[in-house]
């Protein structure tokens, strides 16, 4: 009776299993999973997100000067990227303002930027003085023609500087160069930020 009994579980286990399966292979087939015997192997998940910046980041330390914004390259496009600039008390100064801003572009992008995919284009030997007599007001002048320089270059400069309100009241940047040609204006769009390898430009007889 024993052995009898004993064979009549192993049965219904065995019928069990059985059942068990089928029913686990109805479930993946409905829900539309394919099964396979073969390990897939998904790569590592993304450790950044492209373009983005953790308040981890940005760091929590204590930081002394002016909070600003500066525009650098990130997937072939122009971001913000928070920085302190040290002008204080000369709030008025726009040419200082404007070297600090250039100064933050300049620079190389740290290691956790890097990371998340920004760059800068601008070239670390740029130089920026004020206008000349004739130049209108508000006028910068660069150390290279604005149109000599590399396009993203020239967006991040147009862009960081039209957020400044101290070196632009109505979102034109006028700018020139080393040579006697006139200053023109440049504007930062939301095509600039997109694509910036084209800044729009207003031409010397537009700027006042």
């Amino acid at each position: 009776m024993r052995r009898g009994n004993r064979r009549t579980h192993g049965a219904r286990r065995t019928t069990a299993t059985l059942a068990g399966a089928v029913v686990c292979a109805v479930l993946a087939a409905g829900c539309g999973i394919r099964t396979t015997s073969v390990p897939v192997d998904a790569g590592p998940a993304p450790s950044r997100v492209p373009c983005a910046m953790s308040a981890e980041d940005v760091g929590t330390e204590a930081i002394r000067g002016i909070p600003v914004q500066i525009y650098l390259v990130c997937a072939s496009q122009l971001v913000t990227v928070d920085r302190t600039v040290q002008v204080e008390g000369v709030k008025s100064n726009r040419i200082r303002i404007a070297q600090a801003l250039l100064d933050e572009l300049q620079q190389e992008p740290a290691a956790d930027e890097r990371q998340a995919g920004f760059s800068t284009d601008v070239p670390a030997t740029l130089q920026i003085n004020g206008a000349r007599g004739s130049d209108p007001a508000g006028a910068l002048r660069l150390s290279e023609q604005p149109e000599d320089l590399p396009s993203q270059a020239l967006a991040q400069i147009v862009c960081t500087f039209a957020e400044s309100e101290s070196l632009t009241s109505d979102g034109t940047v006028v700018l020139g160069g080393p040579g006697n040609y006139p200053p023109r204006g440049y504007l930062c769009t939301s095509e600039t930020k997109d694509r910036p390898e084209s800044v729009p430009t207003l031409g010397a007889d537009q700027v006042s």
